[in-house]
């Protein structure tokens, strides 16, 4: 049986990690177009984790899994660091993470569809107030002005939460790192496509831009992804690790602040105090009306 509370550490390590890259990725974008970007992310990431195979290793899966690790590098890498890094070009950092934080909302509908996993119905009208969030977000500057950066971080978002289903199926069978490493892989090598506008790029980059490059590729991309597989892996529910996704906004708009000078606008504060509404509602308001009722029972 999966342990309760052993993957808490993997999961939060991953959030420090991955909410750095909203931050780094929008300094990056100062240089780099998106799609270069997102193949020169996880060409370090991939060669970062050869490296790291050399200590540990990593099986090759059978002929009948194959599918599911293409499609893990598809969703999870490929369409999301594009859909990810055009989005995140028309945004600030603190907006975009809002955005990929509606991720569990996503990941645990689908999960109710593909594995069965029940809902409370509070639960479902968190999801409600947070997608209600993302609304403000979107159409607060006018009913007819949606910013299509906030449409293709909601196509990553929709991508990152097919992969979370998919990573979850895969660590019935694999290791978390197997799962992780190989999809980061195939990812890569549909990514190489952008190549050649990489190389151009790349020639004149500055230093400084060059370390935003490498500190994306091996935290929050090789480290990172490698730590979340292992929190599903030891997890009993995707939204048990997902959850943890709800404190990134807050984490990435801190490190924005302090690192990239960026402000939060009207819209992302209340559209962002909206969403965080329903993740409180989703993860805490059932248990807090269960103490309540314990104390009152005590009391009595």
């Amino acid at each position: 049986m999966k342990s309760k509370c052993n993957f808490h550490p993997f999961a939060l390590s991953t959030i420090l990690f991955w909410s750095s890259a909203f931050v780094f990725t929008r300094l990056a974008l100062q240089f780099f177009t998106p799609l270069p970007l997102g193949f020169l992310r996880y060409f370090i990431a991939s060669l970062s984790l050869v490296i790291f195979t050399l200590f540990v290793k990593i099986k090759i899966p059978n002929k009948k899994d194959i599918k599911w690790f293409i499609l893990a590098g598809f969703f999870g890498f490929f369409l999301y660091m594009i859909a990810f890094n055009l989005g995140s070009a028309t945004v600030t950092a603190s907006t975009s993470s809002i955005i990929i934080a509606t991720t569990p909302a996503i990941t645990t509908l689908l999960a109710r569809v593909f594995y069965k996993e029940k809902l409370k119905i509070m639960q479902y009208i968190a999801v409600i107030i947070e997608f209600t969030g993302v609304s403000v977000l979107t159409l607060m500057n006018g009913i007819f002005s949606i910013n299509i950066g906030l449409i293709w971080l909601l196509l990553a978002s929709a991508a990152l939460s097919i992969y979370n289903l998919l990573q979850r199926k895969l660590t019935k069978t694999y290791s978390a790192i197997q799962t992780s490493v190989i999809s980061i892989w195939f990812g890569t090598i549909m990514l190489i496509i952008f190549l050649p506008a990489s190389v151009a790029e790349i020639k004149t980059a500055p230093v400084i831009q060059l370390l935003y490059i490498a500190i994306l590729g091996i935290f929050p991309s090789a480290i990172a992804y490698v730590t979340w597989a292992y929190a599903f892996s030891k997890a009993q529910k995707s939204s048990f690790v997902t959850n943890y996704m709800f404190i990134t906004p807050l984490l990435t708009t801190i490190m924005g602040r302090l690192i990239a000078k960026e402000t939060p606008d009207v819209q992302t504060v209340i559209g962002g105090i909206i969403i965080l509404l329903g993740m409180f509602i989703y993860n805490f308001l059932d248990k807090i009306v269960l103490i309540i009722i314990k104390t009152r029972k005590n009391v009595a």
